[in-house]
């Protein structure tokens, strides 16, 4: 079974996520826990996680089917040591409110040497920081998400994403969440049946797909290996529908929450819809 939703707004309390989720017929959801623009949050008290997790089980979204997203701000790959200790402890938060709301899966960006040191040294920061986490907290896997290349960003290829896996210790609480828009955007082909063949075979092969707990559905504003997140609404960008239909014709995706962060909230509805269709077999 597909797990189809999109990244909706937590705003007026966590709770508010699974309703909004519920409201345009998904039953998959992304969310920030806290603001995901600032370093600091005011905790998390018992009525908002008993009114989140209350709200979750009315409308049927189990953990399996919820790819919340840490802060923006973190670099777990941060060449500075006073940095990269604030953005460790802004992570280690974001585990323990995951852990309090009954969560399974915290998705973030893996980080950037900004030019200061080499990408080894860099990927290996990561997977340290990572394993500080885990250390530290139950349950929760930290689910690596791909990027676009842009920068100093690390995470484009399967080999580096690979890199950062095989260096964290507990390899049971650690994955990755394939963005479409940013794969294409790091040279990765989408855009035709075929392509996707061969792109997730060097995925399978790479890293496996016993690594993979969710994705972000987006096409793509940049072009192929353009280095641009640029996120565009489904069939509107650059890599087309076919990838879609595709993935969504794949049992291998079964089971994970697929989520839109595509550019026009208003039509993510119709988004799903189309997407649902896609799983039945019907080619528009």
């Amino acid at each position: 079974m597909k797990y189809i939703g999109a990244h909706v707004s937590a705003s007026g309390g966590v709770f508010n996520a699974p309703v909004n989720a519920h409201e345009i017929g998904a039953n998959a959801f992304a969310l920030f826990t806290k603001n995901q623009r600032r370093w600091q949050a005011k905790p998390l008290d018992e009525l908002t996680v008993r009114k989140f997790r209350a709200s979750c089980e009315k409308l049927g979204f189990t953990a399996d089917q919820i790819l919340p997203h840490d802060s923006y701000l973190i670099n777990l790959g941060h060449p500075e040591s006073e940095n990269l200790q604030k953005s460790r402890d802004a992570f280690l938060d974001e585990m323990q409110r995951c852990e309090l709301l009954g969560l399974k899966y915290l998705n973030f960006h893996p980080g950037s040497h900004l030019r200061k040191i080499d990408e080894a040294a860099c990927l290996n920061r990561i997977a340290e920081s990572i394993d500080w986490v885990l250390e530290q907290t139950e349950g929760v896997i930290a689910v690596i998400e791909c990027t676009a290349g842009q920068g100093s960003n690390l995470g484009h290829s399967f080999d580096q994403l690979a890199a950062i896996i095989d260096q964290v210790n507990d390899k049971n609480r650690v994955g990755v969440c394939l963005d479409t828009c940013h794969m294409f955007a790091a040279g990765y082909d989408l855009r035709t049946a075929e392509a996707c063949d061969s792109t997730f075979a060097d995925f399978d092969q790479t890293i496996g797909f016993n690594y993979l707990y969710g994705m972000h559905l987006n096409d793509s504003k940049g072009g192929l290996n353009s280095r641009l997140d640029r996120h565009h609404s489904l069939g509107k960008g650059e890599i087309g529908l076919e990838c879609f239909h595709w993935l969504m014709q794949d049992d291998r995706f079964n089971g994970i929450p697929l989520v839109l962060e595509t550019i026009e909230p208003e039509i993510w509805a119709d988004e799903i819809q189309m997407l649902r269709r896609f799983e039945l077999g019907e080619v528009t």
